[in-house]
Protein backbone atom coordinates (compact mmCIF):
# COMPACT_ATOMS: atom_id res chain seq x y z
CA UNK A 1 0.00 0.00 0.00
CA UNK A 2 0.98 3.63 -0.81
CA UNK A 3 0.58 7.01 1.01
CA UNK A 4 -0.31 8.26 -1.97
CA UNK A 5 -3.01 5.43 -2.42
CA UNK A 6 -4.99 7.06 0.45
CA UNK A 7 -3.56 10.53 1.17
CA UNK A 8 -5.36 12.88 -1.68
CA UNK A 9 -3.47 16.30 -2.98
CA UNK A 10 -3.30 18.55 -0.78
CA UNK A 11 -4.28 16.54 2.32
CA UNK A 12 -1.03 17.71 4.21
CA UNK A 13 -1.68 20.43 6.84
CA UNK A 14 1.96 22.08 7.90
CA UNK A 15 1.46 24.14 11.26
CA UNK A 16 -1.41 22.58 12.93
CA UNK A 17 -2.15 25.54 15.82
CA UNK A 18 -4.21 23.40 18.19
CA UNK A 19 -3.05 22.81 21.69
CA UNK A 20 -5.13 19.98 22.96
CA UNK A 21 -5.80 16.36 21.27
CA UNK A 22 -9.75 17.35 20.39
CA UNK A 23 -7.60 20.45 18.34
CA UNK A 24 -6.22 18.40 16.06
CA UNK A 25 -8.24 16.20 15.92
CA UNK A 26 -10.98 19.34 14.80
CA UNK A 27 -8.05 20.83 12.57
CA UNK A 28 -7.46 17.40 10.29
CA UNK A 29 -11.36 16.75 10.53
CA UNK A 30 -12.05 20.16 9.01
CA UNK A 31 -8.80 19.13 6.49
CA UNK A 32 -10.51 15.87 5.17
CA UNK A 33 -14.33 17.49 5.19
CA UNK A 34 -12.90 20.13 2.36
CA UNK A 35 -12.13 17.06 0.24
CA UNK A 36 -14.99 15.11 1.35
CA UNK A 37 -17.50 17.96 1.87
CA UNK A 38 -20.75 15.09 2.63
CA UNK A 39 -18.86 14.63 6.08
CA UNK A 40 -19.36 17.12 9.29
CA UNK A 41 -16.25 18.20 10.71
CA UNK A 42 -18.25 18.08 14.40
CA UNK A 43 -19.33 14.23 13.84
CA UNK A 44 -15.95 13.44 12.07
CA UNK A 45 -13.89 15.05 15.38
CA UNK A 46 -17.07 13.37 17.37
CA UNK A 47 -16.32 9.72 16.15
CA UNK A 48 -12.08 10.45 16.66
CA UNK A 49 -12.46 11.58 19.67
CA UNK A 50 -14.87 8.53 20.65
CA UNK A 51 -12.03 5.97 19.74
CA UNK A 52 -9.66 7.94 21.71
CA UNK A 53 -11.36 7.31 24.56
CA UNK A 54 -10.86 3.46 23.58
CA UNK A 55 -6.91 4.15 24.00
CA UNK A 56 -5.13 6.72 22.84
CA UNK A 57 -3.34 7.08 18.89
CA UNK A 58 -0.42 8.50 20.07
CA UNK A 59 2.24 5.88 19.59
CA UNK A 60 4.98 7.33 20.82
CA UNK A 61 8.10 9.28 19.73
CA UNK A 62 6.53 12.22 18.37
CA UNK A 63 3.82 10.74 16.53
CA UNK A 64 0.19 9.96 16.98
CA UNK A 65 -2.06 7.84 14.38
CA UNK A 66 -5.84 8.76 15.05
CA UNK A 67 -7.81 6.47 12.84
CA UNK A 68 -11.72 5.73 12.71
CA UNK A 69 -14.50 3.62 10.74
CA UNK A 70 -16.91 6.14 9.38
CA UNK A 71 -20.27 5.65 8.37
CA UNK A 72 -20.95 7.29 4.35
CA UNK A 73 -17.48 7.55 2.80
CA UNK A 74 -16.82 4.48 0.21
CA UNK A 75 -12.75 4.06 0.43
CA UNK A 76 -9.63 4.75 2.96
CA UNK A 77 -8.96 8.14 3.16
CA UNK A 78 -5.76 9.92 5.12
CA UNK A 79 -5.12 13.48 6.34
CA UNK A 80 -1.60 14.43 7.61
CA UNK A 81 -0.28 16.98 9.65
CA UNK A 82 2.39 18.80 11.23
CA UNK A 83 2.47 20.68 14.54
CA UNK A 84 6.02 22.74 15.28
CA UNK A 85 4.71 22.81 19.23
CA UNK A 86 3.80 19.78 19.63
CA UNK A 87 0.85 18.32 21.31
CA UNK A 88 0.33 16.36 24.81
CA UNK A 89 -2.00 13.08 23.16
CA UNK A 90 -2.09 10.62 25.76
CA UNK A 91 1.05 9.00 23.46
CA UNK A 92 2.87 5.63 25.18
CA UNK A 93 5.96 7.86 25.81
CA UNK A 94 3.95 10.72 27.42
CA UNK A 95 5.54 12.80 24.78
CA UNK A 96 3.68 15.84 23.00
CA UNK A 97 3.10 14.34 19.62
CA UNK A 98 4.13 16.21 16.39
CA UNK A 99 3.12 14.40 13.53
CA UNK A 100 -0.28 13.34 12.82
CA UNK A 101 -1.90 11.00 10.45
CA UNK A 102 -5.33 11.00 10.53
CA UNK A 103 -6.65 7.63 8.77
CA UNK A 104 -10.64 7.15 8.09
CA UNK A 105 -12.02 3.97 6.77
CA UNK A 106 -15.19 2.77 5.27
CA UNK A 107 -17.57 1.34 8.11
CA UNK A 108 -17.63 -2.20 6.99
CA UNK A 109 -13.46 -2.11 6.02
CA UNK A 110 -11.07 -4.13 7.66
CA UNK A 111 -8.56 -5.44 5.78
CA UNK A 112 -7.40 -2.20 4.21
CA UNK A 113 -7.80 -0.15 7.53
CA UNK A 114 -5.38 -2.56 9.12
CA UNK A 115 -3.00 -2.56 6.37
CA UNK A 116 -2.96 1.53 6.29
CA UNK A 117 -2.32 1.40 9.72
CA UNK A 118 0.13 -0.65 10.11
CA UNK A 119 2.33 0.60 6.88
CA UNK A 120 2.16 4.18 8.48
CA UNK A 121 3.25 2.82 12.10
CA UNK A 122 6.10 0.95 10.46
CA UNK A 123 7.04 4.29 8.50
CA UNK A 124 6.99 6.41 11.47
CA UNK A 125 9.02 4.22 13.34
CA UNK A 126 11.85 4.98 11.50
CA UNK A 127 13.97 7.56 12.78
CA UNK A 128 15.70 8.77 9.88
CA UNK A 129 12.13 9.39 8.12
CA UNK A 130 10.37 11.04 10.98
CA UNK A 131 13.55 13.41 10.93
CA UNK A 132 12.53 14.26 7.48
CA UNK A 133 9.62 14.64 7.84
CA UNK A 134 10.30 17.14 11.02
CA UNK A 135 12.70 19.28 9.15
CA UNK A 136 10.69 19.59 5.81
CA UNK A 137 9.84 22.87 4.63
CA UNK A 138 6.00 23.50 4.45
CA UNK A 139 3.35 21.12 3.08
CA UNK A 140 4.79 21.10 0.05
CA UNK A 141 8.10 19.59 1.39
CA UNK A 142 6.08 17.55 3.53
CA UNK A 143 4.09 16.11 0.47
CA UNK A 144 7.57 15.67 -1.29
CA UNK A 145 8.92 13.23 1.66
CA UNK A 146 6.05 11.37 1.55
CA UNK A 147 5.98 10.92 -2.09
CA UNK A 148 9.72 10.28 -1.63
CA UNK A 149 9.01 7.64 0.99
CA UNK A 150 6.40 6.07 -1.21
CA UNK A 151 8.92 5.42 -3.95
CA UNK A 152 11.73 3.99 -1.98
CA UNK A 153 8.98 1.19 -0.63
Amino acid sequence: MRIQDILPPGAVVDGLLAETKEGVLRELSEAICRRLPALSPDRLTAILMDREGLGSTGIGEGVAIPHGKIPGIERLVAVFGRSRGGVQFASLDGKPARLFFLILAPENSAGMHLKALARISRLLKDPRFRGRLLAAEGAEGLSQVLREEDERA
